[in-house]
């Protein structure tokens, strides 16, 4: 029998999924944990917009932060000295 795996939680994914609109229209944005905008997409609508973040957003808390990059295709994260 296979089960589902346990989901990575909220937790364990520091990225997150922020639905914008301005000038140029509606765009899904990806943020890393130090408030980089990391991956952009460009929307024809609001409609698609929100339907896109809710798929990002499921896949950010199934997804480790490790595979949820690797899916996105988003840059490593870059330790910032403090």
């Amino acid at each position: 029998m296979r089960t589902a795996p346990e989901p990575a939680g909220p937790e364990a994914n520091p990225y997150r999924v922020d639905v914008r609109e301005d000038e140029d229209g509606w765009r899904v944005v990806i943020v890393d944990s130090q408030g980089h905008d990391v991956s952009v997409r460009p929307c024809r609508d609001e409609t698609e917009a929100w339907t896109y973040a809710s798929t990002v957003r499921q896949h950010a808390y199934w997804l480790s932060a490790e595979k949820f990059r690797e899916y996105y295709r988003l840059p490593e994260p870059v330790e910032e000295d403090g």
